[in-house]
């Protein structure tokens, strides 16, 4: 008979191993010594081991399944339990309960950690459709559009929750995206739809631009090419085909109309220019005329400078008002000359001014008298009051006469 600490084989070649339960029979060996019996059932043993610490190592340092664990764990506990090894199998079955604590335990922190990530991940689908329904607000289309699409691939990134939960927040999602989309769509059919009557305004504008451009009313024609601009301004911009094409042909007809009207306004402003020059020279001629002398030869100088004068066009209204207020102040000393002489020559006048200055020479040289009178009687008082009186007629005599010498008489 032959044994070991852990294994024995009797006389009948029956091998045993010893367990805390007793011996327990391991198989029977018939083929050789008892040692050589012995040492085939501690290399089972010794497979034994390599499995279990094989296990061991897996499901510490990979993500081997618990069920896939559990299996293995059975497997090799039968194996253990069919009692076909030689060596501590009581030590095995320690290490294989061990196992099964430590799987169990691995299964709860994956549970817990699966628990925690679809929490997250709940969280995060919940932000996204938050931001989602805010975006699908907001009238920044190009920025909003991009941000939904990358929400998208964040979505589509994110772990699945459970259907039902995953369902909702998806349809929340999904319902902020169509909103947004059919807001976006909304717009631009109605930015279309008016860029389109910018275009048909815009084509009625130019239209009556480009009939303006040959005409050569300047004033009206210029005040409409600036009620035709406020129209453009205000009526919006076309489709961007369109745009820089109608643009071009409504300033390429303005262009056209204010491209004459500086030429013709040109030539005015060259043709005026000399016109000032020449009544100018008029006006020095007309005042070398000053002051008159010669009443008859002045006014017929005057009358060929003045014909001479109207033969020339328009000056530049800001030179204008000089120039013939030098004209004009000639005209007002002739007016003058020509009202004198007239009070001059006048009979009828003449005889009025000689009548009323002996009417004022009577009055005067009585009062004289009655002022020396008065004296003579001693009345002080009333030569004072008389001589005051006098003062008042002999002024007015000097005015008459001198009235009547103009007369010539």
């Amino acid at each position: 008979m032959s044994s070991d600490p852990w294994g024995r084989v009797d006389e009948t070649g029956t091998v045993y191993v010893r367990t805390a339960d007793g011996e327990q029979v391991v198989g029977s060996w018939q083929a050789g010594s008892p040692e050589e019996a012995l040492a085939y059932f501690e290399r089972k043993y010794e497979g034994l081991v390599v499995e279990i610490g094989l296990l061991e190592k897996r499901v510490k340092t990979t993500d081997l399944s618990s069920k896939d664990a559990q299996a293995a764990i059975g497997h090799l506990r039968e194996q253990v339990d069919a009692h076909h090894a030689v060596g501590d199998l009581d030590a095995l079955r320690a290490r294989l309960d061990k196992l099964v604590e430590l799987v169990e335990a691995r299964r709860e922190e994956r549970k817990a950690q699966r628990a925690k990530q679809s929490d997250e991940a709940r969280h995060a689908k919940e932000a996204l459709v938050v931001e989602a329904e805010e975006l699908a607000q907001s009238d920044q289309w190009r920025a909003a559009g991009e941000r939904l699409r990358a929400l998208v691939d964040t979505w589509k990134g994110l772990p699945r929750l459970d259907r039902k939960s995953d369902d909702e927040l998806w349809h929340r999602f999904s319902h902020a995206r169509s909103a947004f989309s059919k807001r976006r769509k909304q717009h631009f059919a109605q930015l279309d739809a008016q860029r389109e009557e910018a275009r048909q305004a815009k084509e009625r504008l130019v239209a009556e631009a480009e009939s303006l451009s040959g005409s050569t009313d300047w004033g009206p024609t210029a005040a409409r090419y600036r009620d035709l601009m406020a129209e453009w301004k205000a009526a919006g911009r076309a489709q961007r085909e369109h745009e820089d094409d109608l643009w071009n042909r409504f300033r390429g007809a303005q262009d056209v109309f204010f491209a004459a009207r500086s030429s013709v306004f040109a030539e005015r402003d060259a043709e005026q220019a000399e016109n000032l020059k020449l009544k100018e020279e008029l006006a020095e001629e007309a005042e070398k005329l000053l002051p008159i002398t010669e009443l008859k030869a002045a006014r017929a100088a005057f009358r060929g400078i003045n014909e001479r004068w109207e033969a020339i066009g328009h000056v530049p209204r800001d030179a204008r008002p000089k120039v013939e207020g030098r004209m004009h102040t000639v005209e007002r000393a002739l007016q003058e000359a020509e009202e004198a002489e007239w009070r001059r020559t006048n009979p009828e006048a003449r005889a009025r001014a000689a009548g009323l200055t002996g009417q004022l020479q009577a009055a005067v040289d009585k009062l004289k008298g009655q002022i020396e009178q008065a004296r003579a009687q001693g009345n002080t008082a009333k030569a004072e009051k008389l001589e005051r009186e006098l003062e008042g007629r002999q002024a007015l005599l000097d005015q008459a006469l001198k009235g009547l010498h103009e007369f010539g008489g």
